[in-house]
């Protein structure tokens, strides 16, 4: 991929209800729920600062305007930080002066993830870009950004998808997209996709790799949306527009999150707590502290 044909821009759907967090969710959006010290979209933009992209749209929905205002810059706040000589805490706004540009566009309704990717269409021309979901957040224990690794593979192989997936439970089959693997590429972590379900019952999965919250695509995308009929909710699946990138002749590929990766999904309550407890245990300042209090609690059970 040339220097004019890099991935400069990434799409972040933030428009889900977020029911399942509710009553937490009933004046907030989900993704602002904090993990550790962070709300847990702001791990996902700098995740997208990371891997050298700054341009970000928003799909956002009703009530996420605390979205909007998180990653607007604060001229008064950062006067009285500086006045207070709260320099230190500067250093947590750093993800506001990293050159990134947000835009926000509204799905108005929630007609399903593809329907907001489409959305993005006019923001992302004829360059191809990256979907990272608000409520995810991945982790890596060495440092390394993933994301940086399927732009990698993206242009290595010259997709016009790519997928990061990760490997979950038989008996978890049904709450994920699952794709169906070709063989693997020399790198040992990806491989091409030779089809993809929305949550199949654990006879028809056709594996144990699953849909991980990140995606590259061209701008096929839209034309396979365009071509995508709604399932029974209505809604449009972003995995049917990328199983008819397939039928049109494109190339699908997978990016495999690998050890020591691991993708925390804040959709729920048990997945948040986990999140936070995590976080929260491996924080340089108090993770010592809270690992104490949760070996002494741990004694209560």
């Amino acid at each position: 991929m040339s220097k004019e044909h890099e991935i400069r821009k990434a799409v972040v759907p933030v428009a889900g209800w977020g029911t399942r967090l509710l009553p937490a969710t009933k004046s907030q959006p989900k993704e602002m729920l904090p993990v550790g010290r962070k709300p847990a979209v702001q791990y996902v933009v700098e995740e997208l600062q990371d891997a050298g992209l700054h341009q970000i749209l928003f799909i956002t929905g009703r009530k996420k305007s605390a979205i909007e205002d998180h990653f607007d810059s604060d001229p008064e706040l950062t006067k009285l930080l500086v006045t207070g000589g709260g320099y230190a805490l500067l250093d947590e706004l750093k993800y506001l002066e990293a050159g990134t540009h947000f835009f926000y566009i509204r799905q108005s309704i929630p007609k399903g993830l593809a329907d907001a990717v489409h959305l993005a269409e006019d923001f992302v021309g004829s360059e191809d870009f990256v979907v990272a979901l608000g409520d995810s957040i991945i982790k890596s224990s060495d440092g390394n950004c993933f994301l940086r690794e399927m732009v990698a593979s993206h242009r290595e192989h010259g997709s016009a998808c790519t997928i990061a997936v990760e490997e979950v439970a038989l008996e978890d089959v049904h709450r994920y997209g699952i794709v169906k693997p070709g063989p693997l590429d020399s790198s040992d972590y990806g491989f091409e996709v030779e089809d993809l379900v929305e949550k199949p019952s654990r006879e028809a999965a056709p594996s144990t790799w699953a849909i991980a919250a990140r995606y590259i695509f061209s701008p096929d995308i839209f034309e396979a949306i365009r071509r995508t009929y709604p399932d029974s909710s209505g809604e449009l699946q972003l995995t049917d527009s990328i199983r008819l990138l397939l039928q049109m002749g494109k190339k699908v590929c997978a990016v495999r999150l690998r050890q020591g990766q691991r993708r925390y999904d804040i959709g729920n309550f048990e997945s948040y707590f986990k999140a936070f407890i995590d976080f929260a245990v491996s924080d340089e300042k108090y993770g010592y502290l809270i690992r104490q209090y949760l070996k002494r609690k741990s004694n209560e059970f």
